[in-house]
């Protein structure tokens, strides 16, 4: 689908971890495009590297091997300051438990990756009402994350990633601790944040019904990818 998103594109990445003496190979070999404006879902079981290759196109590790171009630029060559500047202004992170600070407004939550930015106060503060507003939450904004549920914390922590707005979003079994209508209500807002705006969303689930809102399925075993890349939406 058409979108204003950069394509990602991966080409031959492999990571692995040090545990004492032994190296532990979690992926192997890893090729494939994500295009831009796409919903992808990644899925496999645990231990399977689903997180770890997240992270790796979200610029949070670094792969050992291979390149991964974002937009053309191939961000496993930037140093760690470029790194972080990048990730800063490219990609929004949705976790799955909300990682929102208790003694913050939901107004104020979403407010802090804008710190790091050029933006006054005023301007901050607009751009965290009008992130809130997106998802929802025009009424909660005073409230702390306490006073929200479970699913009104999610739509909070979407806003957060939303706020800078950045050509991807990454979110890491964004409804894992979600009962089954709030998780539905997020997934759907993601599925409509994508259509309406144009933002590349990679999600890693366990959930198949979560995986349904995507546009393609891509799953992991055991570090490698499997060879079927299905469109659940043609």
């Amino acid at each position: 689908m058409p979108g204003s998103s950069p394509p990602i594109e991966l080409r031959g990445v492999s990571k692995s971890y040090v545990r004492g003496h032994q190296v532990v190979p979690v992926l192997t070999d890893i090729s494939f495009t994500i295009e831009p404006g796409e919903f992808l879902a990644l899925m496999g079981p645990s231990g399977s590297g689903k997180s770890t290759l997240l992270n790796l196109v979200a610029g949070i590790d670094r792969a050992d091997s291979g390149s991964i171009l974002v937009g053309g630029t191939d961000i496993t060559l930037l140093d760690d300051s470029d790194l972080a500047r990048w990730r800063s202004r490219s990609v929004g992170f949705v976790f799955q438990f909300y990682n929102l600070i208790p003694v913050l407004t939901a107004l104020e939550n979403v407010e802090l990756p804008l710190l790091l930015t050029p933006l006054s106060p005023r301007l901050r503060r607009e751009h965290a009402r009008a992130a809130l507003s997106l998802v929802g939450l025009a009424e909660r904004m005073d409230h702390r994350p306490g006073e929200l549920s479970g699913g009104q914390q999610q739509r909070t922590a979407i806003a957060r990633a939303l706020v800078a707005d950045p050509d991807i979003l990454v979110a890491d079994e964004p409804t894992g601790d979600l009962d089954r209508r709030s998780a539905e209500e997020v997934l759907g807002l993601m599925a409509g944040l994508n259509e309406s705006m144009g933002k590349t969303i990679v999600m890693v689930t366990h959930d198949p019904k979560a995986a349904e809102h995507a546009h393609r399925v891509r799953s992991l075993e055991k570090g490698v990818l499997a060879d079927a890349d299905p469109a659940l939406h043609p």
